[in-house]
């Protein structure tokens, strides 16, 4: 069995919307660098994230954001990058080369 534990991203911060609704959300005081730091420290191996700015606009937004999640999580078990896919707004090979490029393993086309 794996398992994804995610994040979701809105204007830079850890969210849970509420049945979708964009403008009905949870906003966590722990930062998407940190919530993925811990996933990892408790030994998970991937890592959903869901870029919701990015849905919205149509192409990534927090691009910097989750290329520092790339660069900063590792599995404490093995010392291997925590492998990281993501979704929200990706629509052009650019967008996906860009993600890749930041140290995305695994990119989720929508729409």
């Amino acid at each position: 069995m794996k398992i994804f534990p995610a994040i979701d991203i809105k204007n830079g911060k850890c969210v849970r919307l509420l049945k979708g609704d964009f403008n009905k959300s949870t906003e966590y005081k722990k930062s998407p660098l940190d919530q993925a730091k811990e996933f990892s420290d408790q030994g998970f191996h991937d890592l959903h994230i869901v870029d919701l700015d990015g849905a919205l606009k149509g192409e990534p937004v927090n691009g910097k954001l989750i290329e520092e999640i790339c660069n900063e999580t590792k599995v404490n078990v093995s010392d291997l990058q925590m492998r990281v896919q993501v979704g929200g707004g990706i629509r052009t090979i650019d967008h996906i080369a860009k993600l890749i490029d930041a140290g995305v393993d695994r990119v989720v086309l929508g729409t």
